[in-house]
């Protein structure tokens, strides 16, 4: 079994639905990246499987990629991720894609932040689960899941494994241990 079959058996039929987004993006020239478990698969020994897929798309590109994604057929609807304004991203579901039944089990988060506006300039291209496309550089990678693993709002399984994939980045880049902060690094041990 390919990454790529592992990735659509575990999302029923995710790869389709990413690599539609990742093309549609692509075709427009819209400057993103992705972030979150999609980035950490990159950067870690071992990826996992994920049905969230964040991105980042430039602040002033956001309006176009979203009109861009529902024409290539997925749905959209706003809401506030974290309970404010300041922390805010929208979800796109996909659509049925051809050569899938039904809808896959993935959902793409676009986030608007300040704090990841500047990830795409600095993004890099990757390989996941045999799809091409742009990830968040390795310390930009790391901020994002700190920044999620520091949320109170956020329940406390996403936490958890928000810690876990903050570890599984230290155990590949030791070097990313002095990035994390004090209360972080004292639950890292290794």
């Amino acid at each position: 079994m390919t990454q790529r079959q592992f990735f659509d058996w575990q999302t029923a039929g995710g790869g389709g639905d990413v690599s539609l987004l990742v093309e549609t993006l692509e075709r427009r020239e819209i400057p993103w990246c992705m972030i979150g478990g999609l980035a950490v698969n990159h950067w870690a020994k071992e990826p996992m499987a994920t049905a969230d897929v964040g991105v980042v798309i430039v602040a002033e590109r956001v309006e176009e990629a979203v009109k861009a994604l529902r024409a290539a057929g997925f749905t959209s609807k706003s809401r506030s991720s974290r309970g404010n304004e300041a922390h805010s991203s929208r979800n796109l579901e996909p659509p049925h894609v051809g050569c899938y039944k039904g809808r896959s089990k993935v959902l793409v988060q676009i986030s608007t932040e300040d704090f990841y506006r500047e990830f795409p300039e600095r993004s890099v291209p990757a390989d996941i689960h045999g799809i091409l496309m742009r990830v968040a550089s390795l310390p930009d990678t790391l901020r994002g899941k700190i920044l999620a693993w520091q949320d109170p709002e956020r329940r406390a399984s996403k936490r958890q494994k928000d810690l876990l994939d903050i570890m599984r980045l230290v155990e590949a880049h030791s070097k990313l241990r002095k990035l994390l902060p004090a209360d972080l690094a004292k639950k890292i041990k290794g």
